[in-house]
């Protein structure tokens, strides 16, 4: 069944230039020598230097970076909507939109757990998780793409209700252990099921969040041997660093570290998977909205703590909140290269840090100012109402 998105990508060709700084989000090369992007409705047409891209024709609109830095834009990897840009549990309002002004341009979620009345039967969270894909995939908040529909695993399912959710257009798995199913042999044989048949599973490590959640320890991560170690750092209460570190080199699965859990542990685990050599595990994401808030700028808050306080260089902090989650989470933005949508972060040390540039302010632990932010293509928002201000903002030039 084909299902329209109300919010398309921007038509015709823009050219950004003057870009001063270029990070890739990838992580083997993260600063690209190039100073412009060409973009041709909604996509990466082509990257290189200004004088190059514009000999291949006008471009409909300009966009003067004015020496700012240019990164793809944020992704965040662990969220929990329910409808649009409302989530009941804590009465958020506009949180979508206010981490769109902290250069989040997609969010995924970890299931749509805190809806009033969730319901825990096998018909009703099939019903639930393919109304959130559908409804997130027509409507996007703030133009925001948010990746929803991620049911959580309850007692009873079967493998064919997940070629039933995978068919519907289901590709994500709630946080395994928020549900019924906590034992790790349970688990596995659900969490198999659900790769059999494309669907991405991710599971809660550490102590319980909400009411119905358990603990899910070391051994029970293992057993269950789901795609993403979601929120290794605890969301909220960790595991001993200890255990997290055994995570890290016993499993190959990939790493969440998330701002809703615990920091000392993150810088722990990041500096595990740097000294395995497998920092491309690493991904960011907030475990927002929950009792501790919306953090608008908590990708940016987390890539400042592991560069500041975990000896990680800024731009690879920035290519785990953008190429690493595109790579484990197969999605077409979150690098700037051809051919992939043209979702941009434009921005730049915050005025009066103390670092000589971006990424010296990043690594000396202060959040840079975002002056605008691009979705397919078109700009969703200017300088940003939440981060301190850039000190150089790009400009429209029209056409």
């Amino acid at each position: 069944m084909a299902v329209e998105q109300a919010s398309g990508p921007a038509r015709g060709r823009t050219l950004v230039r003057n870009i001063g700084l270029l990070l890739s989000g990838d992580l083997a090369n993260p600063i690209l020598e190039a100073d412009a992007i060409l973009i041709e409705d909604g996509r990466i047409l082509a990257v290189g230097r200004a004088a190059e891209l514009a000999a291949r024709g006008p471009a409909d609109f300009v966009i003067d970076a004015h020496g700012c830095a240019v990164a793809p834009g944020l992704v965040d990897s662990h969220v929990h909507p329910v409808i649009g840009d409302w989530t009941p549990r804590q009465n958020q309002m506009g949180w979508v939109e206010s981490n769109l002004h902290g250069g989040v341009t997609t969010m995924i979620s970890a299931g749509e757990v805190h809806l009033p009345g969730r319901p825990k039967d096998i018909v009703g969270l099939k019903a639930l998780a393919i109304t959130a894909q559908r409804a997130f995939f027509n409507a996007r908040p703030a133009g925001v793409k948010v990746l929803a529909g991620a049911p959580v695993l309850e007692k009873g399912m079967v493998e064919s209700d997940f070629a039933e959710l995978a068919a519907a257009g289901v590709t994500l798995l709630g946080e395994v252990g928020l549900g019924s199913v906590k034992a790790g042999y349970e688990a596995r044989e659900m969490v198999a099921w659900a790769r059999k048949h494309g669907i991405q599973s991710t599971i809660h490590t550490g102590g319980p969040s909400i009411p119905g959640s358990g603990l899910i320890d070391k051994d029970t991560v293992l057993e269950a041997d789901a795609d993403i170690i979601g929120h290794i750092n605890g969301g909220h209460t960790s595991l001993p660093e200890a255990h997290v570190c055994e995570l890290c080199e016993r499993s190959s699965r990939a790493i969440e570290l998330v701002h809703n859990g615990n920091e000392r542990v993150a810088i722990a685990a990041v500096q595990a998977a740097r000294d395995l050599g497998q920092l491309h595990r690493v991904i960011l994401g907030t475990d927002s909205p929950a009792g501790s808030g919306v953090q608008p700028l908590g990708i940016l808050r987390m890539i400042s703590l592991l560069s500041s306080l975990g000896g990680i260089k800024a731009e690879q902090a920035f290519a785990m909140a953008t190429g690493n989650t595109a790579r484990i989470r197969n999605l077409d933005a979150g690098m700037i290269e051809t051919g992939r949508a043209a979702d941009l972060v434009f921005l730049d040390r915050a005025q009066h840090t103390a670092g000589r540039d971006l990424l010296h302010s990043i690594e000396l632990g202060d959040i840079p100012g975002i002056g605008g932010v691009m979705i397919d293509g078109a700009m969703r928002c200017g300088r940003s109402r939440n981060t301190p201000p850039a000190e150089r903002v790009p400009e429209m030039l029209g056409h």
